[in-house]
């Protein structure tokens, strides 16, 4: 935008209904929500959901980090999340704490049934790791990387970002019957980006508040829809849509641009969460046929939960000796099912196929 004030000042929500419910954009909507609703369903057919979300959470908070430049690998991830280490890289350390911040998120809405802007607070202050808060000194802007230039002034006077909070969250947590709530989504996002309550953190938790929008919502029970890989792809478009709306008050093309990102994230996550069952129902069954007495559907579960595992994690699920856990996994080593890596004085048990299927697009 290249100016030092907030340009035009961010008005409250909600906007025009004739300029967030075109033609166009009632046809997306439509779009969108049919494969939200498969992806819905499709969930269902994965009797453990902790294996979803596990999964699926963890390939979000690694995509929604990158998109801030928070660069990390799986397999950093994995063998953090499995050994507990106290020397993982500062980015990793991040996309765990983006984790926490998610499943926070859910609790809150499990549990109340809505969100506070205290909540959104606390998501924040999950994912940064301090507490600095809602942002009250004045001095924040938002400058082209390249450039240098600056392209957005968020509101600075801490009471007017208070005030903004208020009438988002009243909006996130009003039923709107009349309304798609994917449209809405839209909007709520770009208000709280423009908002940016926060020093640091903002894109991020933005992200996470879309997925508990569309739980709070009932479009998907549990959290398994994420944006950030579509927006990676996109991320030129992303900023610029952000910016053309907040320069122009034009909302077709940012609103377009989410729906698409819904639609073409839930096709993603349907050809994932089938790739998943279908692996699943075929390491079952190699497990059966080649090492019968090893097999138990708690142990098989328990290796799709998180590709990386070890001794403690089978002891802890199926209440058995150190011993035995041990020859189990010996044994799923010994027919291919798993690989072991030494890191330190732990073995780690990688269930490679899955580790390969989670990284896979799925395009």
């Amino acid at each position: 935008m290249g100016q030092n004030a907030p340009y035009p000042a961010l008005e409250k929500l909600p906007p025009k209904r004739e300029s967030i419910e075109t033609i166009s954009i009632l046809r997306q909507a439509n779009k969108a929500t049919a494969a939200l609703a498969e992806l819905k369903g499709i969930a269902k057919t994965i009797p453990n959901q902790a294996m979803l979300i596990n999964a699926i959470v963890l390939q979000e908070a690694k995509d929604s980090s990158e998109i801030e430049n928070i660069i990390t690998t799986q397999d950093e991830l994995y063998t953090a999340l499995t050994i507990n280490q106290t020397n993982v890289s500062p980015a990793t350390k991040e996309v765990i704490n983006y984790r926490k911040a998610i499943f926070l998120g859910f609790d809150f809405v499990k549990n109340q049934g809505f969100l506070k802007v205290n909540d959104i607070v606390n998501v924040q202050q999950s994912l940064v790791g301090n507490s600095a808060g809602i942002r009250s000194a004045p001095g924040t802007v938002l400058k082209n990387d390249k450039t240098g230039e600056i392209v957005y002034t968020p509101p600075q006077d801490k009471q007017e970002i208070l005030d903004l909070l208020t009438n988002f969250i009243d909006h996130y947590n009003k039923e709107e019957p009349d309304l798609s709530p994917l449209i809405n989504m839209a909007i709520l996002h770009y208000q709280f980006e423009s908002i940016h309550p926060f020093y640091d953190g903002n894109g991020r938790t933005g992200r996470i508040l879309n997925i508990l929008f569309l739980i709070l919502n009932r479009l998907i029970d549990i959290p398994i829809l994420y944006l950030s890989s579509y927006i990676i792809e996109n991320k030129q478009d992303y900023y610029g849509l952000l910016n053309h709306t907040n320069r122009t008050g034009e909302w077709e093309e940012w609103i377009l641009f989410m729906l698409r990102a819904v639609e073409s994230t839930s096709l993603q996550t349907i050809k994932k969460i089938n790739a998943i069952r279908n692996l699943l129902e075929s390491v079952a069954t190699e497990v059966q046929h080649s090492a019968p007495k090893t097999y138990k559907k708690e142990l098989i579960e328990l290796l799709f939960e998180q590709p990386y595992s070890k001794i403690e994690f089978v002891v802890t699920r199926l209440n058995v000796e150190r011993k035995a856990a041990s020859r189990y996994l010996r044994e799923l080593e010994n027919i291919g099912i798993l690989e072991s890596h030494k890191i330190g004085r732990e073995t780690l048990y990688i269930n490679r196929r899955l580790f390969d299927l989670l990284k896979d697009k799925m395009q």
